[in-house]
């Protein structure tokens, strides 16, 4: 059974309930779940599901007529000589019938990274025969640069034929919590901070072990999946590993700016540059501007996008040679010492995940047009500061002011106090709201000030129930 991914399949519903021609263009990283959901897609409505394959083109062509021709007829006559002929058999066969045909293309790439006509060749059938029939067709690939810039770019013979695009991400902490029904909350953020929102990732781990005999199970053992996985994706990926394997480890023990960065791995910064911007279209690296400030903002820092990406570069890249001198039981150990430090800001991103939600059910003072971490000069401390979590409505007098602990114990009054002074460096927001995220919970003071002054508190379980009351005291 699929878990999640209920937006996606209503985009895909909604588009085959089309009386036109439709043409999707779908693309997300490796490994996100795009052909799990096609392949559910395509079971639901009998559609045809073409993998294409890292081949040459003749093997690929012959494929795909085997694929078509066991779909209308039933068996496999002969490969069709090119992909003129083989989209135009596709073509009639569908035009013969009254019923909606769906043609689903995964890996496009590979199959016009062979032959780059192919894009060409397509346009043409749209444009003079599928414009007016009754087909869905949906591409999609893996190479989010390519599908972005190759296939939907203005340069693209297919650019303006395409009626909807689908980005599919990785899942936010909620929907990975599917996963591991058995688990307390406490254990579901772990996994997610450990595996991030990839579903292929969340897979591996089993609910009925603890986190730490998952490490051993899933994650230490060189025979295990996740053990290699960031090296051998960056491999598929990338023509210099080396340099963008430097970048990550750098990146995930800190060196957020690019001219750390740069001292870091002792490379040039413009080469540096080039590199982060290859990271960011793969989807392994983000950067984030202060909330508030602009995109050409130059206090910008990088983090990595993926959490099991970031959970490998930090605790086992460099560590190799270490853990070899150890079981797997002491590296998972050794591991789970260093982890409460590392969630911090996983922790973090959690509570911005759940403000988005608690936004789209309207439980939110307002809906934030920016949202995301702070820092910067505080002019009433004459000193650097910083909020986690920071929310501006479009008008720029309402804020949502959050302080995020990943702590045991209960947070105590001194952390509220520093949140109300770093909203002082905002003195324009005139409709102040304040947030508090703990995983400890609250000490008594805060909670009986909270109340006076309209604070709202919020534990674990608050982010996984999504229950709005907080919000309505």
């Amino acid at each position: 059974m699929m878990l999640g991914r209920k937006e996606e399949m209503a985009v895909l519903e909604g588009l085959f309930s089309s009386a036109k021609f439709e043409f999707l263009v779908m693309y997300g990283r490796r490994r996100v779940g795009k052909t799990t959901i096609l392949e559910e897609f395509a079971r639901r409505h009998d559609g045809i599901f073409f993998p294409a394959q890292a081949k040459n083109d003749a093997l690929n062509l012959r494929d795909f007529s085997e694929t078509v021709q066991k779909y209308f007829a039933g068996e496999f006559l002969a490969a069709f000589p090119d992909w003129e002929r083989a989209l135009d058999y596709f073509g009639r066969q569908a035009a013969a019938g009254e019923r909606r045909i769906v043609l689903i293309i995964d890996e496009f790439p590979f199959l016009a990274e062979q032959n780059p006509s192919l894009k060409s060749i397509l346009q043409h059938h749209i444009d003079h025969e599928w414009q007016q029939s009754n087909i869905m067709l949906i591409i999609c690939g893996s190479s989010v640069s390519f599908m972005i810039s190759e296939v939907m770019g203005y340069r693209s013979p297919l650019y303006g034929r395409i009626t909807s695009k689908l980005e599919v991400c990785p899942f936010d902490y909620l929907d990975s919590a599917a996963f591991f029904p058995g688990y307390e909350n406490t254990d579901k953020l772990l996994a997610y901070g450990i595996l991030g929102g990839i579903p292929r990732y969340l897979e591996t781990f089993d609910d009925r072990y603890t986190i730490e005999e998952n490490l051993v199970r899933q994650v230490l053992p060189d025979s295990s999946f996740l053990n290699d996985e960031p090296q051998m994706m960056l491999r598929l990926e990338l023509r210099e590993p080396g340099v963008y394997n430097a970048i990550m480890e750098a990146i995930a023990n800190g060196a957020n700016r690019l001219t750390k960065i740069a001292d870091h791995i002792h490379e040039d910064r413009n080469k540096c540059n080039k590199y982060l911007g290859v990271l960011q279209e793969l989807r392994l690296v983000r950067k984030i501007i202060p909330c508030g400030e602009s995109e050409s903002s130059k206090r910008g820092i990088y983090v990595l996008a993926d959490f099991y990406v970031n959970f490998w570069y930090h605790f086992i890249f460099a560590r190799r040679n270490y853990y070899a001198m150890m079981d797997t039981a002491q590296a998972a150990q050794h591991i789970m010492a260093g982890i409460p430090d590392y969630m911090g800001p996983v922790f973090e991103q959690v509570c911005q995940e759940y403000l988005k939600r608690m936004a789209r059910k309207g439980a939110l003072p307002f809906i934030p047009v920016q949202l995301g971490r702070w820092w910067g000069t505080n002019p009433m401390l004459h000193a650097q500061d910083d909020i986690d979590i920071l929310g501006l409505d479009v008008s720029g007098k309402g804020g949502i002011f959050c302080e995020c602990k990943y702590r045991n114990r209960p947070m105590p009054m001194e952390e509220y106090e520093d949140l109300l002074m770093a909203a002082k460096a905002f003195p324009k927001v005139s409709e102040q709201h304040f947030v508090f995220f703990s995983k400890g919970g609250f000490t008594r003071p805060v909670v009986e000030r909270a109340q006076r002054e309209g604070a709202v508190l919020l534990t674990l379980d608050d982010l996984y129930s999504l229950d709005d009351e907080p919000w309505r005291k």
